[in-house]
């Protein structure tokens, strides 16, 4: 690791009188989760991306704030309504010491339909009809009408060499035999839920990154993370927890760094006609789905203190949320008010709507996807309990809830989503949308809600080109989507890593990724 590379005040002397990047240094990171495949097309979480993005690079890149810069492509433009070209980096390598080209480019577009992973890529290529290579540096991509949010998708499309094959299995990439990407790192091995061993790619296009070796550890469990931290095992984590946060604070020893983010905690009930795990009242099965009600699910919300779950359960880290994006995105809108903590009306909405006794009713959460989210499935359990429900909380690990949410299995969930791409084409397009294979809509739409309204106004504003016009009509839909709460927001979070004091030069970013490249050793 970098701590022990450097053993005297000699030896760090000798090392820095070497050329930069020459200097052979190791980093290990503690990490909350990892990839689940080593096929950068196999699932959306965030956690893959972050990790398979030291090995594959995207077309279009996003820099710490989620702005758009060049990756494989260096420029892309609209040439019609329904056309978007890119121009290709010339002089890139794969790993392999193969040519990039717009060929990959294409293959990797292609390909992503036919990956079957528990959560689908094509969330990224829902726009894209067919793709034309004009010359080795050029592509082009023909849509489905408009799109003009299309370089924020490709901001997740990572790139394989043509020669990978669409027969390519997961197994091929696990093994390190089809990881061939074009990224700064080239894979050595992984360890499903173990570690990430990648090396420093000399023939990249890029910055080189001062790492020769980069140990990626997965490290599930909040305080074996930070205990490995103090024991000098790993030189950096990521997903502090609250509780630990404040006695880093006090600790000379370490330094931390705090970012908000872009996941908002989201609960998820499920307005089906047939509910997936039954919902009861004494312990008999209800007729229908109480969730269908519009007044069930505003007292859902309503008994809701997210001040107690920023302030007392997140220990301060996160702010109450009130719709599906931070402030700021394109999107949000400033109509919609603050959320209200009401559990008297909470209690008045459910008698209303024929549950004065309340009812009993599954929910189910992650526990791993991000700081947090187990603390908060259980909390608002108990919240929900003021109000005179029976609530069998049940947070899961990722591995367990994703596949079986994929399944639809649960009549009322919470897990984190973020706007990556910074608009709300990404967001509202895959979780409230009615399910649409053709037009790619709704691929995570798990609860069943439809809204035909909402579909018309969010499909208008998927298909004009003018932003102010697109942005006004994109928080028409949100305005639309949250009056239903066809999703309950919870609280936006933040989020903290760690390090020894003094070691590493890390700047954090809004979508939580933890890049090796761009961490550097303190000068």
């Amino acid at each position: 690791m970098f701590r022990n590379t450097l053993k005297s005040g000699i030896a760090a002397l000798a090392l820095m009188a070497v050329a930069p990047g020459a200097m052979a240094q190791e980093l290990t990171i503690g990490l909350r989760a990892g990839p689940d495949s080593i096929d950068p097309h196999w699932s959306t979480l965030g956690s893959q991306a972050e990790a398979l993005r030291h090995v594959f690079d995207t077309l279009v890149d996003v820099d710490e704030k989620l702005q758009l810069k060049p990756g494989l492509a260096v420029s892309w433009e609209p040439i019609d309504d329904t056309t978007w070209e890119f121009k290709m980096r010339e002089g890139v390598k794969f790993h392999d010491g193969s040519d990039f080209t717009a060929e990959d480019v294409k293959f990797s577009i292609e390909r992503i339909p036919e990956v079957t992973g528990p959560m689908p890529m094509t969330l990224y290529t829902k726009y894209v009809d067919s793709v034309e290579v004009v010359d080795d540096y050029t592509l082009r991509v023909k849509t489905k009408g408009m799109a003009p949010s299309l370089p924020n998708d490709f901001t997740r499309l990572f790139v394989v060499p043509s020669e990978t094959g669409m027969e390519a299995r997961n197994e091929e990439f696990n093994s390190g035999e089809k990881a061939i990407g074009t990224g700064p790192f080239k894979f050595v091995s992984w360890e499903p839920k173990g570690d990430m061993v990648v090396e420093r790619f000399d023939g990249y296009w890029g910055e080189k990154p001062v790492w020769e070796k980069v140990i990626r550890r997965e490290i599930p469990d909040d305080a074996a993370r930070v205990a490995a931290l103090k024991s000098g095992q790993v030189d950096l984590i990521n997903y502090v927890p609250a509780t630990d946060y404040l006695s880093m604070q006090n600790d000379s020893s370490l330094e931390t760094f705090v970012s908000d983010s872009v996941y908002i905690l989201n609960i998820a009930p499920s307005v089906k006609d047939e509910e997936p795990q039954p919902i009861k009242v004494n312990g008999q099965e209800v007729d229908g789905n109480p969730l269908q009600d519009l007044r069930v699910r505003k007292a859902l919300d309503l008994a809701i203190n997210r001040d107690v779950l920023v302030n007392i359960v997140l220990e301060g880290l996160g702010t109450p949320a009130n719709q599906l994006m931070p402030e700021g995105f394109f999107g949000y809108s400033d109509n919609i008010p603050a959320p209200e903590y009401d559990i008297e009306q909470a209690k008045a909405l459910l008698a209303e709507a024929g549950y004065p006794d309340g009812f009993e009713i599954d929910f189910t959460c992650t526990n791993n996807r991000v700081p947090g989210d187990a603390v908060v499935c259980e909390a608002l359990a108990q919240m929900w309990s003021r109000a005179g429900l029976k609530v069998n909380a049940q947070a899961l690990n990722g591995t367990v809830y994703f596949p079986a949410a994929a399944r639809e299995e649960y009549t009322m969930t919470m897990s984190a989503w973020g706007t990556l791409t910074g608009e709300a084409a990404y967001t509202y397009g895959a979780l409230v949308h009615t399910k649409d294979p053709e037009k790619g809509f709704g691929n995570f739409n798990r609860s069943g809600y439809s809204n035909p309204e909402f579909d018309k106004v969010f499909g208008e504003g998927a298909q004009t080109l003018e932003p102010e016009a697109r942005k006004k009509l994109y928080e028409q839909a949100s305005e639309i989507a949250m009056e239903d709460r066809a999703l309950i927001p919870t609280v936006i979070l933040q989020t903290v890593w760690a390090a020894d004091a003094d070691t590493l030069d890390f700047v954090p970013r809004i979508d939580q990724e933890t890049r090796a490249y761009a961490i550097t050793p303190q000068e």
